[in-house]
This record gives structure tokens, sequence and C-alpha cells, in this order.
């Protein structure tokens, strides 16, 4: 029977394979033994209810029945007293027992911990857990060394040693001083002075010596007093809540804490202090503090304040006080005594007078401002200015040149092209300056600016002065003084150049990095104590910067630089005869050749940045590819390598083989762990059974009787491609699976260590409100008629091998079921037929009885592959079963001690589990939340009860007013179940208040990070995966934090041992495999960006030092990360990406960040197109926000040159092209525009094959030149976009092979990714920059869902227009223009793009070609135009405008009671400086570039010789006029229905409507009209009215931002004004005292909103008419849908099924507004074909028209 479960086929005590063992259903109560603990701390409660215990919180708690043996056993094991067994088995910390000379027992530390908390006050609940705590470490430490070197390390660690960051804070803050000084004079004041350094002991040599006082105290303390200090530490930690974001701040409690407990008085006191006391004194202070930054108190609910970065004082600059002895002077208390003026042992008592609201300010200012870009990444704007100078400078002489003369004296070529020395240093003042602004002048920073400011000045001096001296004396002069002087000067320019170039900011003139003066201690110790790379990376990392940037300088100099000289000795000095102006006189169009000549600059400029990206992609991925040959993993390793060699490898790198006696054959163990995969992969549907045969190690009788082990086939073919579909489905999950495990087993990994000695480990999941468990009815029911399809049918589709397996699976189980006899047969009767019929309902929904069993299968099944908690956890519990699996494997006698009781082995397998590895989700609403969320999170403890679920659990305030109290409460599968179904939590914890004041994740991860155990932490996102083949590698990737072996040395016997000295691993990433690769284009896009980042890039990063953090698979070095400020940074807004910060942090003060190449967790991403790029704006959004952090300040000043190119060029630098990019389209559009007006008005003259003109050609002008050098700019853009093709590609190619990579490089283009890329470039650099401006991400969510979605055409086109729409429009008629005037073949990829930028959110959504869809879209799209005038509606275009309108001016602060909107926000308003650059002074600039480009091509007269009429008057008439038109109107229209509305509301219900019907209309005629006359007036010269509409188009943004930013009060929260306006209904609407003002400031926002929505209106049809033709291609939805999802026609998604009556009214609908699309199409067509084709015929003599 092939169906037999497959146990069978293993002879020996079956149970060894089953890796998850079956015993009994996962529902029922475990084992129901009771609960009877015989530990120590239950058996007399040492603190029962004492009556005269003072408790502060008026309820006490018997502590929950785990107090001491924490989580260990479930079932009472303890009765076992008979049990066999491996020593300490019984105990929960079997590595601490008295029999391994533990320096002190369980119960005494438990004494420690009971002592410390009846001295502060700790709560009960947090002593038990950090006891918990502080035991797991101990005994995870003591497993791998003795107990005494354990808890010396941990000293260390925390406390003392040389990376303890307790220490480093200890001097940085110069408390040694406090501490030596302290007890002769008045300690604070004295210790200023020596800061100040009147009387300075011998620096260096006081602080050796200090040192060495450190550790000698260190070496001497008693094992008692370390442990005591750690437990302090540890308790204050505990309770901390969000202060555990501030490290220092931490230090600070911690020390005032331990001189108070060393304290006479401390030792003294008998009774203990109230329970609490800690947390109302010390932490809640602080905490209220920084909470009352963003929040206060409206009406009993807290507000979010309307504060920007700058002013919220928050966590850093906190921390920051406690850095400087200056700062910790400034505590003082509310009697204004200082805290530094009482003696150490006192100062803890003080805490809670201390007034911390006048002790912190801001240390670093995070303005919204470019300038950060100037400041932070000044030596990358000098790398590429200055040599740009230089070039350009020394290739055009013409410039320079006196009047009359072709070449300048050779004194002046050398001084003109020395100025680049003098740009370089302007750049460094201007950075200086702009710093000036960052940092608040009263802190020890401004000495340093100012002086380094003069000396750039002379600098200045030096580089520029000479200048002007040659150019006086030029051809004056006979002497050789000049010449010297110039060549001096250029010299001087050049080192100058390269010495800023090379020379972080933060250590020119006075080091800030590693300078000897205790005054820069703290700055150094906590922001520049990068770890050093070893020889061979730094070199690597040098030798990669002199490539990337000789290769780029070079390249540069000759494709861009001196290709220009042609052009620039051309342009320099033609001026354009015979053209005036009424007003300017020839002055303007005179230089049109310059004014286009200085254009082509900066255009050139641009493109020299553009290079450098382009030439660190091709170097980072050939030292990549290099890297990874390196370490060994290729697919061009031949299959007989990676496959026959897999099992050997196994054995030797997977298991702990050194220990083992080698009783068993090697065989034998990999056979156990290479089944136990296999049937792992077949559980999960992704082997058939026929498969697994072909798959297993099998017993088979040998000749001699004996029975031998028959390796599987797989390992011995040879052969890949003929077998390769016999073991797993091709191209399969499986299959990828096993190649990536067998291809990384390739690699070196570190040695593991035996199961019971390697280090405990916790995984920690942040949970808010993903799905846990998908619902029968999300599954089967479609979510609305847009999607198509039901979740269910799109897994088929997309798993169709998976869902075979599973029905398969299924139908064996009903089978087995129905034969015993619990329903009826389906198979009865010999008759065959009714079978295929009868499977059917298996094959379409996975059941047929609609048991709970049932369905609850088919749900687990989808959501397995959907993005759902369940999955992440049922991923990351393979590491249970991961070290059950080793450890049965490891210890063959364990399994003979247990030969009979496999339920005794399988608790013992438990234990060690539990023991080594903890799995804790933080969910965040668990208290909150609905039936169905609380019944699927009681699923997931049932079926793993060894989760911990931490949760914030509140209670309502005690009296009216107050405030709730919030606990960290834990719970896990063993926990108690209550009367009312709650289970009892086993730690509740108090927090200081609400733990969620940022936003929302970090604050997450920290409430639950106390509940961590272990020595690291790997962070998991709830849309992850793992896989129990990686999980098994989980011991080497622990090797790679470099703790395994210890030296037995302590680490006080003497400072700077090799062992203890070197620089602790931070972080280790490690690989993501994005599971949602195979849906289509858009997430193979996704995917690939992951693939390459994630990757490629990080393995390079990784290993020249320039990874951060920014995978969720990483594991961290707990300890390390949580004595420095915690896992992630949390201030709301501006640690957006929370992730990246920690690494930063790490980075910073000294942890290494390392890549691990042969690891990988699984991870979805979303598909959708919106959710695509709600993604990208989100990173965008986050990198803009991390341009202004203080991080990014000191990573930009104080790197090393190369490690500062490598930051830069592999986080901020990716954004930074991305920006420059979109913005070289803009200005090369601009040059085109200018080059066109020359093209069209003057004539160029022809010339031969040399570029000489030819002879004979009167008054023409040579600009031959200028159209050679646009053919090459277009050539570089499209390389540089062209470029990010080629990480993917050489990734596949190594990874996968050529075929695949060409495959997949092929099947992108064809599905347009190209535009896609385009379009996504245009997202990042706007959410970038418009964060920079104004700030606050927002976006508005497009939700999740399948890529399958339908989106109306308005949602897309509100969603898009702001971002992209708008400026791809704008340039396409640029380029529109361009193409009229000097159309060249190239200008096609610009098309393309430009078009890309408008059309891609329409390209990219499902079915968008669909006839029927795209008719109801126009419907819709009118709808959506129209809607909203009456009443309110949620989406309308009114709402749209009003949205984006309010990104300016901002909203009114709610007054009580008033609605608001929903969408409003609590972003601030953007600050008036930013906004006056981006809305005022950037459009005005704009237009005046284009009025001038129209003056120009006015200038000339006509055929009859008649000088035109001035332009000016002509623009400004087309351009203001429809503006006076509406105004008109809408002065009319308002008149009218303040009369006439409220008689007519009553009777009319329609009357707003109508008003603001006509009103519309009347705007979109005006501006229609205007266009006409205006292209009369143009006497319909097509290029000429291209360019007035260009001219229009700006002048009228640039009048609509002005009104909009300089003349608008504040938003009201809701649109009453707008309803009021058209029913001319004002009373009664909430405004109060607002009536009078608001109908005025309402008029100017109604003219501005008239031309916005006919340019919305136009806009849309137009975009409309773009995409209408591919309607009439045959099968066109069949093609897309094709593109799209990469599924053949015959697997699509079937059309949606309508009923008869919704069929009807479709088809009504399709008829009625077809006619309608077809008459506006015929409408717009007419008004531009009409007049093209009668230009003659139409002539009206009217005389005002010849005066304008």
């Amino acid at each position: 029977n092939p169906f037999q479960s497959p146990q069978a086929y293993f002879q020996p005590p079956g149970r060894e394979y089953d890796t998850e063992s079956d015993s009994g259903s996962t529902y029922g109560p475990r084992n129901g033994q009771p609960y009877n603990s015989t530990t120590h701390l239950n058996s007399n409660d040492p603190y029962g209810d004492n009556e005269s215990e003072v408790d502060v919180y008026g309820n006490h708690y018997e502590p929950s029945i785990d107090s001491r043996i924490g989580p260990s056993y479930p079932s009472g094991i303890s009765n076992y007293s008979d049990m066999p067994g491996p020593r300490g088995s019984k105990d929960p910390y079997p590595a601490w027992t008295a029999d391994r000379q533990i320096p002190m027992s369980t119960e005494e530390i438990e004494d420690i911990f009971l002592d410390l908390t009846q001295k502060f006050g700790f709560q009960r609940d947090s002593m038990r857990n950090m006891f918990d705590f502080t035991m797991t470490l101990l005994d995870s430490r003591a497993s791998r060394m003795t107990p005494n070197q354990a808890l010396l390390t941990l000293h260390a660690d925390y406390i003392g040693g040389q990376n303890a960051n307790y220490r480093k804070w200890y001097f940085a803050a110069q408390l040694n001083l406090d501490d030596a000084v302290g007890q002769t004079q008045n300690p604070g004041l004295q210790r200023l002075r020596t800061v100040r350094g009147t009387k300075r002991t011998t620096g260096e040599k006081s602080l050796n010596s200090a040192l060495d006082r450190w550790r000698h105290a260190m070496n001497n303390m008693s094992q008692y007093d370390r442990l005591r200090q750690i437990a302090l530490y540890l308790l204050c930690w505990g309770e901390a809540g969000n202060v555990r974001f501030m490290s220092e701040c931490m230090c600070f409690i911690f020390k005032c804490a331990d001189d108070y407990y060393r304290s006479p008085e401390c030792q003294n006191r008998v009774d203990p202090v109230p329970e609490g006391l800690y947390l109302h004194t010390v932490v809640k202070p602080l905490y209220r503090f920084l909470r009352d930054q963003g929040y206060e108190k409206l009406d009993g609910k807290f507000v979010r304040r309307e504060r920007d970065h700058h002013e919220i004082i928050g966590y850093d600059d906190v921390n920051q006080l406690f850095w400087y002895p200056e700062g910790l002077a400034r505590i003082i208390l509310n009697d204004k005594t200082r805290l530094v003026d009482i003696p150490p042992a006192q100062r803890f008592m003080k805490f809670e007078r201390i007034d911390w609201n006048k002790v912190f300010f801001k240390t670093f200012y995070e303005k919204r401002s470019i300038l950060h870009l100037l400041v932070n990444f000044n030596r990358i704007w000098i790398l590429h200015i200055s040599p740009y100078w230089f070039y350009t400078a020394f290739n055009s002489p013409r410039v320079y040149a006196p009047v009359n003369t072709t070449h300048p004296s050779p004194a002046m070529e050398w001084s003109a092209t020395a100025l680049g020395g003098a740009v370089s240093t302007l750049i460094m003042i201007a950075a200086t300056l702009a710093e000036f602004s960052h940092i608040p002048t009263t802190w020890n920073n401004a000495s340093h600016l100012t002086g380094r400011l003069f000396i750039l000045l002379f600098l200045l001096a030096l580089t520029a002065g000479p200048t002007f001296y040659i150019a006086i004396t030029q051809g004056k002069t006979k002497s050789n003084i000049p010449l010297i002087l110039g060549i001096v000067q250029f010299f001087i320019s050049v080192v100058v150049t390269v010495l800023f170039a090379i020379i972080p900011s933060g250590r020119m003139f006075g080091d800030r990095v590693a300078g000897k003066s205790r005054k820069y201690m703290a700055s150094q110790t906590f922001t520049a104590s990068y770890p050093d790379l070893d020889r061979k990376a730094r070199l690597a990392s040098i030798i990669m910067w002199i490539l990337i940037f000789g290769c780029k300088l070079s390249e540069s100099y000759f494709f861009l630089t001196s290709s220009f000289s042609g052009p620039i000795a051309v342009m320099v000095n033609t001026k354009v005869q015979g053209c005036s102006d009424k007003y300017f006189g020839s002055n303007l169009c005179r230089n049109q050749v310059p004014i286009t000549l200085a254009i082509m600059y900066f255009m050139d400029l641009i493109l020299f940045f553009l290079d450098t990206y382009l030439w660190y992609i091709i170097w980072l991925v050939v030292f990549s590819i290099a890297r990874s040959f390196n370490l060994g993993l290729s697919i061009w390793t031949p299959w007989k390598d990676v496959y026959t060699r897999m099992p050997k490898r196994i054995y030797a790198k997977l298991l702990a083989t050194a220990e083992m006696e080698v009783k068993y054959k090697p065989k034998v163990l990999v056979s156990q762990i290479w089944n136990a995969i296999v049937i792992s992969m077949y559980r999960e549907h992704l082997l058939s059974i026929d498969h697994v045969q072909r798959l297993l190690y099998h017993q088979v009788d040998g000749p001699d009787g004996r029975r031998t082990l028959r390796a599987p086939p797989f390992f011995t073919a040879q052969n890949s491609k003929t077998l390769r579909g016999n073991f797993f489905p091709p191209g399969g999950e499986a299959e990828r699976r096993i190649s990536f495990f067998a291809s990384s087993l390739t690699t070196e990994l570190p040695e593991p260590l035996p199961v019971d000695a390697m280090p405990t480990f916790t995984v920690l999941v942040p949970h808010y409100s993903e799905k846990i468990l998908l619902s029968l009815r999300e599954i089967i029911r479609e979510e609305d008629q847009n999607t198509r399809v039901t979740l269910l049918e799109y897994l088929k589709q997309l798993h169709p091998v998976e869902w075979d397996n599973f029905v398969k699976d299924t139908k064996i189980l009903a089978e087995e079921s129905s034969a015993f006899g619990t329903e009826s047969s389906p198979f009865g009767g010999p008759d065959e037929k009714p079978k295929k019929t009868d499977d059917l309902p298996f094959y379409c929904i996975g059941f047929k009885t609609a048991s709970p069993e049932y369905t609850l299968r088919t749900r687990i099944w989808a959501s397995l592959r959907a993005q759902t908690l369940y999955r992440t956890v049922s991923g990351m519990m393979n590491y249970s079963k991961a070290i059950k699996l080793l450890y049965r494997v490891e210890n063959p006698e364990v399994v003979q001690l247990f030969s009979g009781a496999t339920d005794r082995l399988e608790r013992e397998l438990e234990r060690m589990a539990r023991r080594k590895f903890r799995f804790c989700i933080s969910m965040q609403r668990f208290s909150k939340f609905n039936a169905q969320e609380l019944e699927n999170a009681e699923f997931l403890l049932r079926a793993y009860p060894d989760l911990q679920i931490a949760y914030l659990d509140e209670e309502p305030p005690k009296q009216k007013g107050g405030e709730p109290r919030l606990f960290s409460a834990l719970i896990d599968g063993h926990s108690e179940v209550d009367d009312n179904g709650k289970r009892k939590p086993k730690f509740r914890i108090e927090l200081p208040g609400n733990p969620i004041i940022g936003d929302g994740k970090s604050d997450n991860q920290n409430h639950a990070i106390v509940f961590y155990r272990g020595e690291y932490l790997q962070l998991i996102d709830a849309n992850q995966d793992n896989y129990l083949e990686e999980c098994l590698k989980i011991r080497n990737i622990l090797g790679e934090f470099e703790e395994y072996s210890i030296s037995s040395q302590s680490p006080y016997a003497q400072w700077g041992h090799k062992e203890f000295k070197k620089a602790p691993v931070a972080i280790i990433g490690t690989r993501e495999y994005i599971f949602s690769e195979n849906i289509g284009v858009l997430g193979d896009i996704a995917a690939g960006k992951e693939q390459t980042f994630g990757t490629m890039t990080a393995r390079a990063l990784a290993w020249i030092g320039g990874k951060l953090h920014y995978g969720h698979p990483d594991f961290l070095n707990a300890l390390f990360m949580n004595t420095r400020g915690g896992v992630s940074k949390a201030q709301k807004g501006l640690h957006l990406n929370e992730d990246i910060f920690a690494g930063m942090n790490a980075f910073g003060r000294g942890g290494r960040i390392k890549h691990s190449e042969y690891y990988q967790c699984g991870k979805g991403r979303d598909l959708g197109f919106g959710t695509i790029l709600n993604f990208q704006t989100k990173i965008g959004t986050g990198m803009g926000e991390q341009m202004l952090s203080r991080e990014y300040y000191y990573l930009g000043t104080q790197l090393p040159i190369d490690r500062f190119l490598t930051f830069y060029y592999g986080h901020p630098g990716f954004h930074m092209n991305n920006i420059l990019i979109i913005f070289s389209v803009r200005v090369f559009m601009i040059t085109l525009l200018f080059l066109g007006t020359l093209n069209k008005s003057l004539a160029i003259c022809k010339v031969d094959v040399f570029g000489d003109p030819i002879a004979g050609q009167g008054g023409c002008y040579n600009l031959d030149s200028a159209f050679g050098w646009i053919k090459r700019c277009v050539v570089s853009i499209f390389l540089v976009f062209f470029i990010a093709f080629l990480p993917l590609f050489l990734q596949e190619l190594v990874e996968r092979g050529t075929a695949s990579a060409v495959i997949r490089l092929a099947k992108h283009f064809l599905s347009l990714s190209p535009i896609f890329e385009v379009f996504s470039t245009q997202i990042y650099s706007q959410a970038i920059l418009s964060n920079l401006t104004f700030g606050g991400a927002r976006y508005i969510a497009t939700g999740r869902g399948f890529a399958t979605t339908r989106m109306s055409f308005s949602i897309l086109y509100s969603r898009f227009a702001g971002p992209s729409i708008y400026m791809g429009m704008r340039t396409l008629i640029l380029l529109l223009y361009a193409t009229i005037t000097v159309w060249i073949p190239h200008l096609i990829y610009f098309w393309v793009s430009v078009l890309s930028l408008c059309i891609a959110p329409f390209v990219f959504n499902p079915h968008q070609f669909s006839v029927a869809d795209f008719i109801i879209d126009y419907r819709e799209f009118l709808r959506w135009m129209s809607r909203g005038n009456s009443k309110t509606k949620a989406s309308s275009w009114y709402g749209y405008c009003r949205l984006s309108r309010t990104m300016i001016t901002g909203f009114k602060r709610k007054k009580l009671g008033q609605p608001s909107d929903k969408m409003s926000g609590d972003t601030p308003r953007a600050r008036w400086k930013t906004v006056v650059f981006s809305e005022v002074i950037g459009p005005l600039l704009m237009s005046a570039l284009f009025i001038i480009a129209y003056m120009f091509v006015k200038s000339f007269p006509d055929q009859n010789g008649h000088q035109p009429p001035s332009p000016l008057i002509r623009i400004a008439l087309i351009a203001v006029g429809p503006m006076v038109w509406n105004a008109a109107v809408l002065l009319a229209l308002f008149v009218m229905s303040l009369f006439l509305g409220p008689m007519l509301q009553s009777c009319c219900a329609k009357f707003a409507s109508v008003m603001a019907a006509t009103a519309h209309l009347l705007s979109l005629v005006g501006i229609i009209a205007f266009f006409e006359f205006f292209w009369f007036l143009e006497l319909w010269d097509a290029s000429h009215a291209v360019l007035g509409l260009i001219c229009i188009v700006s002048i009228q943004r640039t009048v609509q931002k002005i009104l909009i930013s300089v003349f608008l009060s504040r938003e009201m929260q809701h649109d009453e004004t707008n309803r009021a306006w058209w029913t001319g209904k004002w009373y009664g609407r909430g405004l109060g005292n607002h009536a009078m003002s608001q109908p005025a400031r309402e008029f100017i926002v109604k003219i501005v909103e008239m031309s916005l929505w006919s340019s919305d209106f136009l806009l849309g049809h137009l975009l409309l008419f773009i995409m209408t033709p591919p309607i009439f291609i045959p099968f066109v939805d069949r093609l897309h849908s094709t593109m799209l999802f990469w599924l053949r026609p015959s697997k699509q998604i079937r059309p949606p099924l309508f009923s008869t009556k919704q069929k009807r009214q479709r088809r009504w609908l399709v008829l009625k507004f077809g006619i309608v699309y077809i008459f506006a199409l015929s409408f717009f067509s007419a008004l531009i074909i009409l007049p093209v084709l009668f230009r003659d015929a139409i002539k009206f003599n009217c005389t005002l028209c010849t005066s304008i």
C-alpha cells in the first residue's frame, strides 16, 4: 500500500525518524498531571502577604506557579524521581549544579535578588523574571566553560570588561575623576575644572593609571559582588521600559544605585522599601518627560503634538546628556542644588527630587533641509565638483580668453584650472556654516567649528587670490611671475582638494576621532569606535575604491569633458544678430547661445555624478562574484561535487563529531538527519510519496544477512539533468531548498558545539495585526468584485504540485477515517465511475465533510503559503525540531537509556530543546483581540505549547481622570486557564506608562525584550519562514559570534589580552529568500531587488566593512545590543527604518557586523503594484529621515574615506543616484528646449565630414557640435538606467547558470520591466525629496491583497498624480517641443521613459485593457471628478485635492466636538523656509527660463519685416486670463448661491451640485477657449503653440503654488466650508468666528481649485486616450495578463462571474458611457486636428489681436 504512513520504511524504533511526534491530538491537554513543583521557591512562600508591607499597588499577586522552574517542565516531570537519564536532567539549570564547582548556588543567587528587591523596591514579578533571565544566561555560558569563567566573562561583558559599555561610559563621562576627587573637595566644581584644563595632570598617563586601577578593582572583586552587580544592572534594566533605549542613562542609574547599595545607610536598613518604588521614583519621571515631548493631554486623551524632530528632545538627546561631565552637572534637584554636588552614595535617594524638565536640551537639530546632504556627504561633493571644475576649466579656454583672442595666456590657463581648489574650499566653508545650524553652539563644538572656519577662509585666499592678480596683469607684463604663481596655485589647489576629499571633516584641524584630548572622549567612544578591518579586507576596500574612481575619472574625462570642448569653443562667443524685443531690446535674445551653454555645463555636471554609481555597481559586482568563488558558492561547481559529497559534508560540518566516540558509522548518523529533512518536506506537501521513496536511506538485507543502509540513488546519480525530475518536482520549492542546502555546505562553516554545550538563543517576533491563521471565509470567498479570484484558487495556481500532494494526503485520511466507521464510505459499490466526481470537492476546496479537522487542514495549507503568523511560527519552531534531532543523533546513549519509554525520550528531547531555544511573540494587541484572533492565538499555543506570547495588559485607572496602568505580561501554552477562559500570565510587570510612543514596531520589541532568554537573539518579522534543514545549521551560525572558545584566563588578569580585546561581533546578517518570487513580473522585480541587495551587495559590503543591519533574519548579540540602547531605535517618525539605526549604532560603538552566506530564511514581500510602491515610498521616506539623523552626521564626518564611500554608495548613494537620474532627465529636457529654440529660429550651418562649416552659407550659425553632444548625453542616461539590470543578471548567472539568467532577463524585458524601473526611480526620489521638505511619511495606503486585484483608474490617478504623473506630463510637453524642433532617433528612448512616468501605474494594473472595465472605469472617473460638493464623499477629486494641499497649509488644531477627517493625520506643518524654496522660488525660476526661451523665438521679425508685439503681454494674458475668468464666474455664482441657496435648499436638493457643475464646466470651457485663441494668435504654428503652452502651464503652476503657500491659512479638519460655498448656507456649520474670514479664504481656494480641476480633467482624458489604442488589439487582455502574471493563458484566472442582472446593468453602462467616451475623444481630437487641417482657411480680422 503506497499510502501507508511513511514510518513503515524504517524498521528500527520508528519514532527515531519522526521529527514531530504525533502522539495524541495536539489540542487535548498534554499529559494531564497536575503541576507540582518541589523547588525552593514555592514550598514556603518567602514573601507571603506581610501585613506590614506598604504596597504601592494596592493589589498583590501570588507568585505564579512557575515562579522558579520557569517554563521548564510542562508535565510535572519531577515526579519521576527514579527516572533514568543523564546527570542533572532534573535541574532547571543543568549547567549550574553543585557538582560543577559553581561559585555560588542557585539559592544564594536568589537571595541576592531578593535582597536587592527589598532594598530598592523592584517589582516581584520583574525580580522573578530577571532571576530566570540571569540563571538562563549563566546556564548557557556554563555549559561550554567552567561556571567560574561564565560568571567572570558575564561580569566583564556587562560591567567591567574592555568592551563593556558601562566601563566605556565611566571613563568617557570622567567619573573616575569624580570618584577619586570626590572625598576631598567639592567634587562637582573640581571636576569641571579638570575638564576645562586649568590644572591638567599629564592627561594620557593619568588615564592609563586610572584604567589600571579599574582593572585591579575588578580583579579583586569577589564573585558574590560580581553577581550582585550584574543582578542590580539587570533589575534596573528590566523595569526601565522606554528608558532602555538610552543606554548611558541606564549606566548612570545603575552607577547611582550601586553607589547607594554600598553605602552604610543602605546596608543598615532593615525594613524593605515598598514594592514599585524604583518604577515610580526613577523610571516614571524620565518616561513622562519623553512622552510629553511628543504628546499632550487633551480632555483625557493623549494627542500628538505638532512638532517636528528639531523641536522634540528625543531619546538620543536625553542619552547624550549623560556622555559629558558638563551634562551631568546640569542635573538639578527642585531646590536648585546640583546632583553632582551630593556625595555619590546619596545620589540615588535624591532621584525623585530631580527636575528633569530643566535638565535636557537638544544636542543635534534634525532640521528638515537639504543642508544635511552638504554636511554629511561633503566629501562626495568635493570628489565630484572639484575634478569637474579641473577638467572643464582646462577644456574650455575660450571662456576666459581675453576679448578678440582665441587663447588666454598660459598663466591664466593654469590659474583658472586651479580654481578647482577654491571650489573645494568653498564647499567645505558652506558645509561648516551648515554644521553650525545642526549643532547647539553652547556645547563644546562651537570653538572647534569656528577654528576650522578661519583656517578655511585662509585657504580660500591661497587658492583663489592669485587668479585675481593674474587676470589683472594678463597681457600687460612680460615677466614670468604670473606663470610661476599660477603653477604654484595649481599644485596647492590639487593638494587641498585631495586632502579635503580624503580627510573626514571631523578629523580636520583638531581631531575628534582619534585625538587624545579627554574633551572628545565621549563622542569617540559612542560614535566613532569603528571596528577595525583585518589587513586583507582593508586592502580590498582601498583597492576597490581606487579602481572605481580611477575608471570613473578617466572615463569621464574622455567621454564627457573632452568631447564637450567642441561645443564650448563654438558657442561661447556666439551672439545672435537681428533680434529685438519691445521692452528688453536685444539684451536677452543676443545671449541665447551662451545661456544654452550654461545649461549644458550644468547637465554635464549631473552626468559626472551619475558615472560614479555606474562604476561602483560594476566593480562591486566583480568583487562580490570574486568573493563568492572565494567562499565556494557557485552553480559552476559540478553536480557530482555538490551532491555526491553532501552526506560527508553533513557529517563533517553539521554534526559536532569531534566529541563523539565513533561507535556508529557516520552513515547511520547522516541517514537520520537526511531522512528527517526529506520527511519534513513530505509533511509540507512539497514531495509526493514516490519522491520520498527515492530520496530516503533504506534498510536493505546485505549479502551476509546483516542489514545495511542503502544510500538514496539521489546521492549516487552522477548526471544531474536526466534524473532531477525523478527526485523532486522540477522547478519546485523542494528542489530549490535541497540545492541551496547542498551548495551552502560547500562553504566554510564554524565548528559546531555539542547540543548540550551550545548557547541558548531566542527568536523574537513583533506582531501587530498581521493575520495569524486565515479563516475559511477568507480563503474561499472573493474579497470584492475587483479581485476576480478566491485566495484558494490563486494559491492553487501558484503551487499546483503542492496542492496535488495535499489532496492525495487528505483522501488517504478520509479513507482511513471511513474505514474506522466514522462515516459511511463514499466508495460504495463496485462501480468505478462515481470516484472521479466524488473527488471533485477535494480538488476544489480540499475537503468534503465540513468537520473542523478537515477545514482546518485546508486553512493551514493556505496559511502556510500566504503571509501569516502561523507560517512564521511553524517555520521558526523547526529550531526546536532541529535541536531535538541533533541531540538524538549525536547522543545515542540517551536513546538507549529510554529504549522502551518513547514518551520519556520525547520529554528528555523536549527538555533540551526548551533549554536551548525560546520563541517569543510580542503581541502588542493581544488583550484587544477579537474572538477570532483570540481563537487563532489559542490555536498557536495549543499546537506549540512552548511558544511564549508577551502582550500589553491594561488596567483601567483607579479614580476618574487617572491614567490606566499598563503591564507587560507573558503567557505560554503551559499557563493555567482561569474561569473566564483567559490564561494566567507567568510574569506581569508594570510599565511606567503606555510603551507605544514611537512608530510601534521598536516599542513593541522593547516591551517584550525582557522576556528573551540566553545570549543571542534572532529578530524575525511576522511574514517570514524557516526550514528544518536551515535550522540544523544553528550551531554553526551562533559560532560566527566567535564566543565558542573563550580562553580560560580571567578577563581582568591583564589588559589588552588578545582574546578580550578584539571587537565583539554585534550582528550577523543572513540571506533572505523571497518566497513570493514566482508571482509575475512585479514579484520577480521585487524579489530580484532583494536578492541583489540582500545577498550580492551585502556579501561584498560585509567583507569590506560597510554592511549595516537591515535584514530581518539577522542574529544579534543580545548582550551587546541591549547594553547599547536596544535592538532598534524608537523615536517617532525619525526612526522609520528602525533596524538600520540599530546597525549604525552598533557599528559606531565598536560592534562588528558580519554576513553569512550559508544560511537563509524565507521572507514574503507584497506584490501588487501599489503595495510595492508603498514599500518603496516607505523606504524612500525612511531614507529621508535617516539623512536628518545624527547617525548619518557621525558616519559622514568621521569615517575614513574608503569606508565612508562604502557606506555612502551602499546606503544613501542609491537614493541620491535616483534623485540625480530624475533630475538629469528634467535638466536634459530644458537643454533640448533651448537647443530647439536655436534650431527653429536660426539658420544652422551645414558642415563637412571634419565638422568645419561648408563655405558659401551667409549668416549661419555653426552649432552642429552641440547636436552631437545631445546624442552622447542620451547614451549616458540610457546606460545609467540599464546598469540597474546588471547585478541581477550576474547574480542569476553565478547562482543558477547561463540559461536561467538569459531567460529571466528576457522575461523581464518582454514584461516591460524597464517601464517599472523608471517609474520606481521617480517614486524613490520623490519620496525622499518630499520628506526632506515637508516631512511626514504620508502615503495613502492601497491595501494588501494580491497582485490580481484591479484598481480603478481614479484611485490610481489620485495615488500617483502627485508623485509622478504631473511631472511626467510636464516633461512630456517639453519632449514634444524637442521632437518637433530637433528630431533625432535617440529621442525614442526618452519617449518611452517619460511616457512610463505617466502610464506605468495603468500598464501594471491587472485587466486594465478589457473593454467593459475600461469604460466602467471612465464612468467612475467622471463621477470621482464631480462628487463631494453637496455631501461629503470619501473618495472624490475634491478630497484628493484638499489632502495634497494640506501638505503645505497644515490643519487647524482640532477643537472639541468637531468632526475630524480620518485622513488628516498628525503631521506637522512644513517650515516656511523650505516651503519658500520648493514652492515659490523653484517654480519662479522654471517659469523665467521658459519665458526667456519663448521671448527668444518671438524676437525675430515676421515675413513682412514687422516686429511682433511684445510676447510678455501675450503670455501674461493667456496664462492669467483663465484664472481671472474663473474668479469672475465664481463671484457671480457666490452671490447667486448666497441669496438663492437658503431659499431653494428645501425644494431643490441638487442646488449645490448644479452650482458646482456650472462653475466647473465654465472653467473647463475657459481654459480650452483661451488655448485655442492663443493658437490662433500664433497663426496655427504648432511648435510655437507648444512652447507657449509650456510657459502657460509653468506660470499657472507658479501662481497656484504661491496662492496656496503664501495666502492660505491652515485648513479646517472638515470640509464644511466647501459645502457652504456651493449651498450659500454659511451659518450653523460650526465655523464660529471664522464665518467671516472663511469665505475670503475659500474664494482663493476655489480659484486655484477650478484651474486644478480643469487641468486634472484634461489630463485624465489624455491618459485614457493614450491607453485606448491597445484596446483594439485582439486578445489583449490575455496577452496583458500573461505578461503580468507569467501564467499561460490556459492557466489564467477566470473572468469574474456576474449574475444576469449585473450583466444587464454592465451592458447598459458600457453602451451609455462608451458613447460619451467616443464623443469626448472626437471632441478633443477635433480641437487639435481641425485647426491643423484648415490652418489657412481660418482667419479673423481683429485689430486687438495684432497688438497682443
